[in-house]
């Protein structure tokens, strides 16, 4: 299967990318995936016109969370959050443009409901971003928010210039 940009799996059961292209969403449903989200503005650049259409088409659950890159809101993971934890066990492809929202959205959603240790989870997101000095903020506001101490070994949270 030819992955979508910056595929990253984190288990046998959730996955984020960039967008993917409608021969990528068919590979995905064969692959297992029954569920897609996607967390930016369908309006982008690179968006799939009809993403929701061929999604759900291919008999799979859509999902849409608008989030603004330059003000991503607590309101809006906590959508994601409880989308994912009303089936947990559904095999789900996290998506945003090229990843960025979608890796940060998925080490919240792995430190706070999967119990998957922060230092883990960071590497996982660096491994396709360092955030800007709005996703770090986000990110450090919503672990704080959620009694998570930002501070671990190894979690150098100095924002990239992008």
């Amino acid at each position: 299967m030819e992955h979508p940009i910056n595929f990253l799996s984190y288990s046998d059961r959730f996955a984020s990318a960039g967008q993917p292209n409608a021969e990528q969403l068919a590979s995905l449903k064969d692959a297992g995936f029954e569920r897609i989200v996607y967390i930016a503005f369908s309006d982008q650049e690179r968006s799939l016109p009809h993403e929701d259409r061929l999604v759900k088409q291919l008999g799979m659950e859509y999902l849409h969370i608008p989030v603004d890159f330059g003000a991503p809101l607590p309101s809006e993971f906590e959508a994601f959050a409880a989308a994912m934890n009303r089936d947990p066990d559904r095999k789900t492809l996290l998506h945003c443009q090229v990843n960025y929202r979608a890796t940060a959205f998925a080490l919240l959603y792995r430190v706070l409901h999967q119990d998957v240790p922060l230092p883990e989870a960071k590497a996982a997101m660096n491994s396709i971003w360092t955030p800007n000095a709005v996703w770090t903020q986000f990110l450090l506001d919503v672990l704080e928010t959620n009694g998570v101490d930002p501070n671990c070994e190894g979690c150098d949270w100095t924002p990239a210039e992008l």
